[in-house]
């Protein structure tokens, strides 16, 4: 691990190391991940954030009720190519979400996500129609429209990348890396 950690920027260290089984691919062998986005609101940025949390400025806060009804109706298993960017290469755009959460922080908040995968800029669309609806600039009830248009332009902005974080990857308990899994395991085909 020192080694490793001796040549990542500052920002980046591996925490623990082991070896893995033959036949495993990290990317490959995902059964879940869980993407945290901070959002930070308030009349002034907090310096010591501002890399990692999104500020939304604004004398207004961002209606949570509103945020959290739509967040319910993007969970389940759907073709969510509304909220994939143009250069996204997946092949099928299908993904399951587990589960959409708030979790209040500080001056803000975080949107958590957890899926079986996730699509090329899939949480940072998410993230960005869902500030649209929390500040009244769609109704809560246009994300079954926007879901069901399977286009990109019919979502909100794309979130800036500053504030998400890939927190948890969770593999099949057949791996023996890491928890198992919360969520229902695929069917694993070697």
């Amino acid at each position: 691990m020192s080694a490793i950690n001796a040549h990542l920027p500052a920002d980046v260290r591996v925490r623990c190391a082991q070896d893995a089984p033959i036949g495993f691919f990290p990317r490959h062998h995902a059964e879940a991940k869980r993407y945290v986005y901070s959002v930070d609101e308030g009349p002034a940025e907090n310096p010591f954030l501002e890399s990692r949390r999104w500020h939304l400025f604004g004398q207004r806060k961002i209606d949570r009720s509103d945020v959290a009804a739509a967040a319910q109706i993007l969970i389940g298993t759907n073709d969510y190519s509304s909220f994939r960017c143009k250069e996204c290469s997946a092949q099928n755009p299908v993904t399951t979400i587990f589960d959409i959460r708030i979790e209040p922080k500080g001056t803000g908040f975080d949107l958590v996500f957890e899926g079986d995968r996730f699509l090329m800029h899939q949480v940072r669309i998410m993230v960005g129609t869902l500030i649209e609806i929390g500040r009244k600039r769609i109704p809560p009830e246009r994300i079954i429209y926007i879901l069901s248009a399977k286009d990109r332009r019919a979502a909100g902005p794309t979130a800036p990348p500053e504030g998400l974080c890939l927190e948890k990857i969770w593999y099949s308990k057949m791996w023996g890396i890491g928890d198992p899994s919360p969520w229902p395991e695929k069917n694993i085909v070697l």
